[in-house]
């Protein structure tokens, strides 16, 4: 489990970096050609806002995975360890639930775009490539939380206690 956890954050790093350094390289296209030729070129624009979308669903991906993501731990905080544990479970399947909605929903926007055949007005490109940001950042978003949720489970009902003691 572990090795798949790790080879999906490499392919979700990758696309990330590659979508913001196109993001930027079309950003500043757009501008430079605009102040230099006084001419705008719309595929550059577009460009940039799928690589924009693109980046923010992977993002909030790597943010539930590395738990970078802002969260207000007043309430959790009040508990005991024992009671945190079971309440961030319950969190994580909450997001887990969540993240299995949009994965499968989603599908039914790729199929409706690719009965469409519609394209983008400025690139050409069929819409399902942007719409396939969906599937695949909340299908990564599944696997890994649900990784996180067993991990979680299973030292939640771990013999072991946090110093690593047998109880």
């Amino acid at each position: 489990m572990k090795k798949i956890l790790s080879n999906l954050q490499k392919i979700e790093d990758s696309i990330l970096i590659v979508t913001f350094v196109v993001m930027v390289l079309s950003s500043f296209a757009q501008v430079v050609n605009r102040n230099i030729t006084h001419s705008g070129i719309s595929w550059f624009e577009e460009l940039s806002r799928y690589c924009m979308v693109y980046m923010a669903l992977l993002a909030a991906e790597a943010g539930l995975r590395d738990g970078t993501q802002i969260s207000i731990t007043a309430i959790t905080d009040m508990f005991n360890d024992k009671t945190r544990k079971f309440i961030l479970i319950i969190a994580k399947i909450v997001v887990l639930v969540f993240a299995v909605v949009v994965f499968v929903t989603s599908f039914e926007l790729i199929r409706i775009q690719l009965a469409s055949g519609q394209s983008s007005p400025g690139l050409k490109l069929p819409m399902v490539v942007p719409y396939m940001a969906l599937p695949i950042s909340f299908g990564i978003i599944v696997i890994v939380q649900a990784g996180i949720l067993i991990k979680m489970v299973m030292e939640a009902f771990s013999r072991k206690g946090i110093s690593g003691e047998v109880k």
